[in-house]
């Protein structure tokens, strides 16, 4: 679990992160969403893995026929309720990413965003497994991260952020290859194709690799056969 998204980018002070984003920035959200909503249907069961103040959720609502949420920050929680309005088709819960309280095949469609990958500071494999077990045969497991050369814009957002006190002051001497370092310990890397596609071969699937924008990369885990996922999936464990 990453403290940080607990405690200091958490609720409010994680919404300044996104509403102070440069243009590039934007443009490069906007395209992620609009690929996951190419890929969702009408009336799929739709989870995001570390959902935050609803960003993501808000559109979502308007295709999936029922939306679920979890964060580990109650109080960015409580601001997602309040941001995507009083659906009752939306479900946010208070949960960790790895140890997910729902039953095998429980959804369409399995999305963790913006880099997860590497900010949620979880072991990646049990992450991988655990968004897996929840997707039913026939749906999709999401995950995004950077692409390598979208690296100028990565690091003015940070640096805003920084100047706004919202994470700490960039240590220039250790930021660098991909990874932006913070003073605080605070740090945002990112994963490549080379290392997703690793990371997936003890479970018996090859993903689907997409880059969007030149700014991000999307890995699409298409979940097929239930039996031999589970096998792999308790392999793994």
């Amino acid at each position: 679990m990453n403290a940080y998204y607990l405690t200091r980018l958490s609720g409010k002070r994680l919404q300044q992160v996104y509403e102070l984003a440069p243009e590039r920035i934007r443009k490069h959200l906007s395209a992620e969403i609009r690929y996951v909503m190419e890929r969702i249907h009408e009336g799929d069961a739709v989870l995001e893995l570390g959902c935050g103040y609803g960003r993501v959720l808000k559109p979502l609502l308007g295709k999936a026929g029922t939306v679920g949420g979890i964060d580990i920050s109650a109080d960015s929680l409580a601001l997602a309720r309040e941001y995507v309005g009083d659906h009752v088709n939306c479900h946010l819960f208070k949960m960790n990413a790895v140890t997910l309280g729902f039953a095998d095949g429980q959804f369409d469609v399995v999305l963790c965003l913006e880099n997860g990958l590497s900010t949620f500071r979880v072991n990646k494999r049990r992450l991988v497994r655990e968004a897996m077990r929840v997707t039913r045969p026939g749906g999709v497991v999401i995950f995004s991260t950077y692409a390598k050369d979208f690296w100028e814009p990565r690091l003015e957002w940070m640096e805003l952020q920084a100047r706004r006190g919202l994470v700490g002051e960039i240590d220039q001497e250790r930021t660098g290859s991909g990874t932006i370092m913070c003073k605080d310990g605070h740090r945002i890397g990112l994963v490549t194709p080379e290392d997703f596609i690793y990371l997936l071969a003890e479970f018996n699937t090859v993903p689907r690799v997409v880059e969007v924008d030149s700014s991000g990369v999307i890995f699409e885990i298409h979940i097929r056969n239930r039996a031999i996922q589970l096998s792999s999936l308790k392999a793994s464990a």
